[in-house]
């Protein structure tokens, strides 16, 4: 008996879907055992035929691996389990089962439970994660915007993490067209907190899912486990910005792993954040200037897939969003969205969300102190 990582591949077929909620019960009670991982409990399974037959067996196969006193998972635990899920509104959807999204089912390291929030038909459309780094330029938050406005408007379901930056940029724009927000913890668990918003908006209109128990804060090995899901649910990945080494990366990685698709949009090379991105490009990932390069490089859903919608005007800034006031809050708000590569100052201002009278001193402050450049046309980048 190992205490094996969920991301860890089985050659095991997933077993049988459960013929009653006595053994669903009891399927995720071994699942929630301690030391037992994807692979184990699949493995037990196959060797038990039923989960009672598994828990029945795990202490003496704890025993036989060196683990002594070894307990099962409680039932008073699962039982909680279920009542916070349904508490929060939550359902559980089990492998094997029509709800379970059949791409997911095809890995051999699949989650046997997903715990969602809002529209599991979601999980029946077809899926591109759009993934990237967390302190992202204007340049690719505007990107990831882009590119989830108009591949939903193509017909796909844009998946990603719910992680500040790209992440949340790729959701907001897909609110309309169908989103699914793939988290660490548990799925009743906002992380991080600045995403509330978008977290309850997601569950209004999307879905959001997580492999996790029930209130389960996030630590940093869930996250790695996480992307596999990220990248497992959807036909390609695409990489918007990525340092050289990041969990944007590891999706990509687990993309090629599971045989999908890896799309990447090319950055400065002066650019950390476009490190990983070039790299996956030069080792033959598809080159992204726009959504039309994806769906270029994807099987058409169908053959009247609607057309991508014309450029429409920019729309206005929120009026509701709160300026910032401090000036070394936005000196640093500047700095993080800026990059070698330019950008209209207009724009940037709009990526902001504040007065261009309120950038405007701060601009000159940056820009006298060396940290930005300004060129013509009325570009601004970072030195």
């Amino acid at each position: 008996m190992t205490d094996d990582k969920d991301h860890n591949p089985s050659s095991t077929h997933p077993p049988l879907p459960p013929t009653s909620e006595d053994e669903q019960f009891s399927r995720l009670r071994l699942l929630r055992s301690r030391r037992v991982g994807v692979t184990t409990y699949k493995r037990l399974l196959t060797e038990h035929g039923t989960a009672q037959n598994a828990l029945a067996a795990l202490p003496e196969v704890a025993r036989a691996a060196g683990v002594e006193k070894y307990q099962i998972c409680p039932e008073a635990v699962v039982q909680a389990e279920l009542n916070a899920a349904r508490k929060a509104g939550a359902r559980l959807i089990m492998q094997g089962t029509p709800a379970y999204p059949e791409l997911l089912e095809d890995l051999d390291d699949a989650p046997p439970f997903l715990w969602v929030m809002g529209d599991p038909g979601l999980l029946k459309r077809p899926m591109i994660s759009l993934v990237g780094a967390r302190n992202a330029s204007s340049l690719g938050t505007r990107m990831a915007k882009a590119l989830a406005r108009d591949l939903g408007a193509a017909g796909y379901v844009i998946v990603s993490g719910l992680a500040r930056g790209v992440d949340a940029a790729a959701h907001l724009a897909a609110l309309a067209t169908g989103t699914v927000a793939v988290q660490a913890g548990g799925v009743d668990v906002i992380y991080p907190t600045e995403n509330m918003k978008l977290a309850q908006d997601i569950a209004a209109t999307g879905l959001r899912v997580s492999e996790q128990p029930m209130g389960l804060q996030p630590i940093a090995r869930h996250f790695p486990s996480r992307n596999r899901i990220i990248s497992g649910l959807s036909r390609a990945t695409v990489v918007v910005e990525a340092a050289a080494k990041s969990g944007s990366l590891i999706t990509a990685r687990d993309a090629l792993d599971q045989g999908r698709d890896v799309l990447a949009v090319p950055g400065s090379p002066f650019d950390a954040r476009a490190a990983g991105c070039n790299q996956l490009i030069r080792e033959g990932s598809t080159l992204v200037r726009g959504a039309d390069d994806v769906l270029e490089a994807l099987t058409p859903l169908h053959g009247n897939a609607p057309e991508l919608p014309l450029p429409g005007p920019v729309a206005p800034p929120r009026k509701d969003r709160p300026a910032l006031r401090e000036v070394a809050a936005l000196h640093r708000m500047i700095l993080s969205r800026l990059s070698p590569a330019p950008v209209a100052e207009d724009q940037l201002i709009r990526d902001l969300a504040v007065a261009p009278a309120e950038a405007a001193p701060v601009l000159l402050d940056l820009e006298m102190d060396g940290k930005i450049t300004r060129r013509a046309g009325g570009l601004l980048s970072r030195a």
